[in-house]
């Protein structure tokens, strides 16, 4: 399916509810566009959910993750990205950082994220999945639909094309 966020906005604002979030991320991954259904996940420093979540084999799917925006260490690196990439996931989302950049730009999957920081997170094991999450002036929902492209990120409650 082709599309451009552009294109999205032109064709649904004002007849669907689109939620268009803020020009924060950073583009990482081998993928500029992808799209996806939303899976949600929130964390604070600790990878553990996101190995969890990513090691499920998925088709179609987005995993948008509220790091709650700590610069602090990094969510994300090549084998997570890499682990994504093989279960089917389209992209992901990154409220946070992360790290190994240079490798998540030759991984075919679409990344987002705030920064890159060298340091891995936290093993502990805590957070929510399936949960409202909101940054970027956003609420994210399980089962919400995520496009990205190079101009940005648009989400729907429902696939629009």
């Amino acid at each position: 399916m082709e599309f451009t966020t552009a294109g999205l906005c032109d064709q649904f604002h004002g007849t669907h509810p689109l939620q268009i979030v803020e020009p924060l991320f950073r583009p990482f991954g081998a993928v500029s566009r992808f799209h996806g259904w939303i899976t949600t996940l929130k964390v604070f420093e600790d990878s553990v959910l996101i190995r969890e979540t990513l090691a499920q084999e998925v088709d179609g799917r987005v995993l948008v993750i509220d790091g709650g925006a700590s610069h602090r260490c990094a969510l994300l690196g090549g084998n997570l990205a890499r682990l994504a990439a093989d279960n089917g996931w389209q992209g992901i989302i990154v409220y946070g950082c992360v790290r190994d950049s240079v490798e998540l730009g030759t991984v075919p999957i679409g990344i987002r994220a705030l920064h890159t920081h060298p340091l891995d997170s936290h093993k502990r094991g805590g957070g929510d999945r399936d949960c409202l999450i909101t940054f970027a002036s956003v609420n994210f929902r399980t089962d919400h639909y995520l496009y990205a492209d190079e101009d940005g990120i648009v989400v729907s409650e429902e696939k629009l094309i």
